[in-house]
């Protein structure tokens, strides 16, 4: 069992103009096999936290904590969060020419781990999770995300999550640009990870149609930098219905 705590955290980034502050204390806590959804409006604060936790060196935290089984988050490197069990699906991977799909994962995988896997166990568990998300084979010698699509590059994310085990997923609004049939592939995707290893998920989105394959059991209302309202599945229901003008309105 893991738990991701976050405590009060503050966070800005530099703008043209001054520095601005993002999160403005933001209390949650991740366990294991529990999937979180954070919605809320544009330019709310919720990537900002993602890419927090993860390490980004464009956002400063000012204050509160992030723990990981204790472990104090914020003093890690990006590569330490990583090999500590903290996996992030980006909103929007980047490419990276001249560096092979099959390399990437298993130098990746053997930095995680400590050791590299053995190969005739690891190229059967990545043919079997490319089957799985409906990889062509072929991508498996492509440069990282050169040339792939929306939905190639969300289910390449979605194969190094299943293949790394974090102990704690944030997927970075994984549903945007995605096609319906791309989104049930890539949502299956992260429903037999969370069964295969009991990883907790913290799922950032503005819309509740992914949820209707990766089923929450929290929701939190996220607004101008603060988490303003939680609940369950249910939650989500009242946002499809009703959207987030009662928050926006309460904060203005």
């Amino acid at each position: 069992m893991s738990t991701l705590e976050i405590r009060g955290l503050t966070v800005t980034v530099d703008v043209e103009g001054g520095v601005k502050e993002i999160l403005r204390g933001v209390d949650l806590t991740v366990r294991s096999g529990e999937t979180h959804a954070i919605m809320g409006p544009n330019g709310s604060g919720k990537s900002t936290l993602a890419y927090s936790i993860a390490g980004h060196p464009k956002y400063t935290v000012t204050g509160g904590t992030v723990t990981l089984d204790g472990e104090d988050v914020l003093a890690m490197s990006v590569d330490e969060r990583a090999r500590a069990g903290v996996f992030l699906a980006m909103q929007y991977p980047v490419e990276v020419p001249g560096v092979t799909v099959s390399n990437f994962l298993r130098t990746a995988k053997t930095a995680v781990d400590g050791q590299a896997p053995k190969l005739r166990t690891w190229v059967k568990d990545v043919k079997e999770a490319m089957g799985a998300l409906r990889m062509d084979p072929a991508f498996a010698e492509r440069n990282v995300n050169e040339g792939f699509s929306g939905g190639e590059k969300k289910r390449h994310e979605i194969l190094q999550m299943e293949l790394l085990k974090p102990r704690i997923a944030v997927l970075d609004e994984t549903d945007s640009g995605l096609d319906v049939d791309a989104l049930r592939v890539v949502s299956e995707g992260v429903n037999r990870v969370k069964e295969n290893t009991d990883v907790g998920v913290l799922l950032i989105t503005h819309y509740t149609r992914i949820l209707r394959y990766i089923k929450p059991d929290y929701v939190h209302v996220f607004v101008d930098g603060r988490i303003v309202e939680e609940g369950g599945p249910e939650l989500a229901d009242r946002l499809e219905a009703e959207g987030y003008d009662r928050y926006v309105g309460a904060q203005a």
